[in-house]
């Protein structure tokens, strides 16, 4: 779940709140539900099953319909890794150092502690870089913004503009990740969990759940306290004037240091779980090995296209493309994205599970009432903003 508040969400939140203030704060809180459920239903299936997505929709529907996942992940991967990458380049830029170099060394960096490293092993790294994200309750109170300050401008929501659109559809699409729910079943297999974990899964889902959005509330109070005043700012043109949220709120020398390894350890734990998503589920529909658990030389599609898409994502950051826009524009197509994974996990859920675990009965239908109506919120938002 701390992949949920990685470099793009944090990018993506302080444009919001530079733009907007504090107006896309209760839509944020409004996701947590959505989040779980669609969270919960793709752990269920892993740990239901033993199976990822695209290893199920394959046996279930064949291998076009696989293809079709397969793809709409790749698009929403590179886009979340492209992300991810554009923060390191700017925590790096922050101190001097040119976005070749920073690429170079975290592309060479990914590549061996990937390769060299078990899941557990990279999953604590990621963890550890991660927690660093704690801070940002910090930042929300030292910001003092004033409760019926937020509160003014929480409740002020131009649903009927463009610009809010589109940033409604980024924050969603940095929230229920299409990406990140195929993770989450993936990784339950392999982990070699089972059925038996299912309840400890829930209650770690929930918690995750709650933890991220709270941390996606204060980073966006902190923001809109110091970079939009209210919500009477400009939108922001690079990633380093993010760090004036940071310096504002904690110190010049601390804000700088958290702001470093805050939108380092977001962007390294989602560039860690979008690469595994998308190796897995390639190796999930190609029939290949797809694991950590397997060497290099025993998994070479595994680790070709993890090798692939970290050099490929490094040399797009690279090239010197605006990183603010390019990071909200892979939120929005998150957000376009997604109804293709629901409607899947929906099925499957409804198709594949044992019969106790299954969808059904009062709370299939609260799935796909959740399901429909964040589908309809993600295309309406993405389209309307990204057209007009």
């Amino acid at each position: 779940m701390l992949a949920d508040t990685d470099a793009g969400s944090i990018i993506t939140l302080a444009q919001s709140g530079a733009k907007w203030g504090y107006a896309l704060l209760v839509p944020n809180l409004l996701f947590i539900p959505f989040m779980f459920i669609a969270q919960e239903l793709a752990s269920r299936l892993g740990l239901g099953t033993g199976r990822g997505a695209g290893e199920l929709v394959m046996r279930r529907w064949g291998r076009g319909p696989a293809i079709l996942l397969l793809l709409a992940l790749a698009i929403s991967c590179f886009g979340a890794l492209v992300s991810e990458m554009s923060g390191l380049a700017s925590a790096g830029a922050t101190y001097g150092i040119p976005i070749w170099i920073t690429m170079t060394a975290t592309v060479l960096g990914l590549i061996v502690m990937i390769a060299t490293g078990s899941y557990r092993s990279v999953e604590r790294i990621a963890l550890f870089f991660g927690s660093f994200e704690i801070a940002f309750f910090i930042m929300a109170w030292n910001a003092e913004p004033g409760i019926a300050n937020i509160a003014s401008g929480a409740a002020n929501m131009p649903a009927r503009n463009s610009e809010y659109l589109y940033l409604l559809a980024a924050n969603l699409g940095t929230s229920v990740i299409p990406w990140a729910l195929l993770y989450q079943q993936s990784a339950s297999v392999d982990k070699r969990l089972g059925v038996g974990d299912i309840k400890g899964a829930r209650i770690e889902t929930l918690v995750g759940v709650v933890l991220c959005q709270l941390v996606t509330a204060a980073f966006l109070i902190a923001a809109g306290a110091t970079l939009g005043h209210g919500g009477t700012g400009g939108p922001l043109e690079t990633v380093a004037q993010i760090g004036t949220a940071f310096t504002a709120t904690l110190g010049a020398t601390m804000g700088k240091m958290i702001f470093i390894f805050g939108l380092t350890g977001g962007a390294l734990v989602g560039t860690i779980v979008v690469c595994l998503t998308l190796a897995w589920t390639f190796g999930e529909v190609l029939g290949v090995r797809h694991s950590l658990a397997h060497r290099p030389k025993q998994a070479p599609w595994f680790y070709g296209v993890l090798g692939i898409m970290i050099i490929a994502g490094g040399a797009v950051v690279a090239s010197g493309i605006n990183l603010i826009d390019l990071t909200i524009a892979a939120g929005v197509l998150n957000a376009i994205l997604l109804p293709i994974v629901l409607g899947f996990l929906y099925w499957l859920g409804r198709m594949e599970l044992p019969e106790a675990l299954r969808l059904r009965g009062a709370y299939a239908v609260l799935v796909a009432a959740a399901f429909l109506l964040l589908s309809g919120v993600a295309l309406l938002s993405g389209f309307v903003g990204a057209l007009t």
